[in-house]
């Protein structure tokens, strides 16, 4: 077998969507997982398809990332369970309402239109079962939601079918430059290529670090529940002004329930613990919001591990210190819905050179020392 021109380290929705947009351009690609491919974040988390309440450094990916989710199965042969019922932030309270005005406001001025205030009247039209309190909301009405596991999958099938290799329990250990290579010494042996695409998640700042890059990643573990069927009351997923909140009821009527709060975690040996405290909290939101849920049972409970960066906001781009190594990790709790665009931008850069997306924000520069 001839040897790959990239590896990709991580067998994540992210380290899939590069491997594929780099084969589609004509790369021999190589991925290698330390697990299995969808083992972590990209397999057990919530599956938000968002734009809605992005960073505003996000927001041009976020775009242009829905436009590829809204024909995800011409990429990948299969819809991934993706549906379009639109995403909703709520608010609680006059104040908060008018955070969300100012935020409408502040991307209408950047040239965006997907986010959109409403009132109390039309909040209760678009989801019935809201409490009473709840005074308006802002809606995205293209976004939506897809299985995650499903999505990471699809993406590896149709990479394979297109020549890319998957290792899967093979971890990169070192990284040395041997020529105008990269030699990668894994746990099944050494593999070289030119370039090298970081992907590893909760993991990827001991590659950066390897590389005299080093950032203040932190891993997190998000926790999320799940209830047994109810019948159906919402369509939309619905988050929270000033609550960590991811809400959504599935076409069996079961309801999955996440809110930003972290278990306990062991990245060295993939154990995760749920913190049942942080469950609670989790739960009194949807109590207060959701009248029909006071009756819910929950089912099942897990974690997953995932990369949080300082600002929370993902690493994605070139290393600025060595050529063919590239980066996208930290994407803080929200990167599924970006995992399409960062695979298609990663594979303009190595085979392009240039992206016509803005990444200026994402550089992993901006986690270097001052002089």
């Amino acid at each position: 077998m001839a040897s790959p021109d990239v590896i990709v380290i991580g067998g994540g929705l992210h380290g899939c969507s590069a491997a594929l947009h780099l084969a589609r351009r004509g790369a021999r690609v190589t991925v290698i997982e330390k697990d299995h491919v969808g083992r972590h974040a990209s397999g057990v988390n919530a599956g938000g398809v968002r734009r809605l309440g992005r960073d505003l450094a996000e927001v041009p990916l976020s775009v242009a990332a829905m436009e590829l989710w809204h024909r995800i199965v011409d990429l990948v042969d299969d819809d991934c369970g993706f549906e379009c019922h639109g995403q909703v932030k709520v608010a609680e309270s006059d104040s908060e309402l008018e955070i969300l005005r100012n935020r409408v406001t502040a991307l209408e001025q950047l040239g965006f239109a997907h986010e959109e205030l409403i009132d109390r009247r039309e909040l209760r039209e678009i989801v019935p079962a809201i409490a009473e309190h709840c005074v308006g909301a802002i809606v995205c009405r293209r976004d939506g939601a897809a299985n995650p596991y499903r999505t990471t999958l699809a993406f590896r099938r149709k990479a394979e079918s297109i020549g890319v290799s998957f290792r899967e329990g093979v971890a990169a250990r070192t990284l040395a430059r041997v020529g105008a290579r990269w030699r990668v010494d894994t746990t099944d042996g050494p593999l070289e290529a030119p370039v090298v695409v970081n992907c590893a998640g909760a993991w990827a700042d001991r590659i950066a670090a390897q590389l005299g890059e080093p950032v203040p990643l932190r891993p997190f573990a998000p926790m999320l529940m799940i209830t047994a069927p109810l019948p159906q009351f919402i369509e939309p997923v619905l988050g929270a002004a000033a609550r960590p909140l991811s809400f959504k009821q599935l076409r069996n009527g079961t309801v999955l329930i996440g809110g930003g709060y972290p278990g306990a975690l062991d990245r060295d040996s993939n154990w995760t613990d749920i913190d049942f405290a942080g469950l609670a909290m989790s739960a009194r939101t949807v109590w207060e919001l959701f009248p029909v849920m006071r009756g819910a049972q929950i089912v099942r409970c897990w974690a997953g591990i995932e990369a949080r960066m300082p600002d929370e906001i993902p690493v994605i781009g070139p290393s600025p210190t060595h050529e063919g190594i590239f980066h996208a990790f930290g994407f803080s709790g929200h990167g599924f819905q970006l995992g399409p665009i960062v695979g298609s931008i990663l594979a303009e850069l190595i085979v392009g050179g240039q992206t016509n997306l803005p990444i200026e924000a994402f550089r992993i520069a901006r986690f270097a020392s001052a002089p």
